[in-house]
């Protein structure tokens, strides 16, 4: 099976204009439909090898991976450090 290919566009977090809060949910628009998912299913999406996230970044894709923080894993794009501003910096999902 092949490995599917997803922008995200949108994030939700407990406390959107948190700057350090947690991602609970990701989003964006495929095949003429709008999609969302929790982060864990994103990340069980990525370690199951069945899906590739990307966000766009000043025209660029910039691929979205898996980090751990305390022992908790969370996603990140590739460019950013520590703080994961690329994916939270993100319009809220409806």
């Amino acid at each position: 099976m092949a490995i599917q290919t997803a922008q995200i566009m949108c994030i939700n977090k407990r406390q959107h204009f948190n700057p350090h809060e947690r991602i609970i949910s990701v989003g964006g628009f495929s095949n003429n439909a709008s999609w969302k998912i929790t982060e864990a299913e994103a990340i069980r999406h990525i370690k199951g090898g069945q899906w590739n996230f990307y966000v766009n970044v000043e025209g660029r894709s910039v691929s979205v991976v898996i980090a751990a923080h305390n022992g908790r894993e969370y996603l990140k794009t590739t460019a950013d450090g520590y703080e994961p501003n690329n994916l939270l910096s993100l319009p809220e999902c409806p």
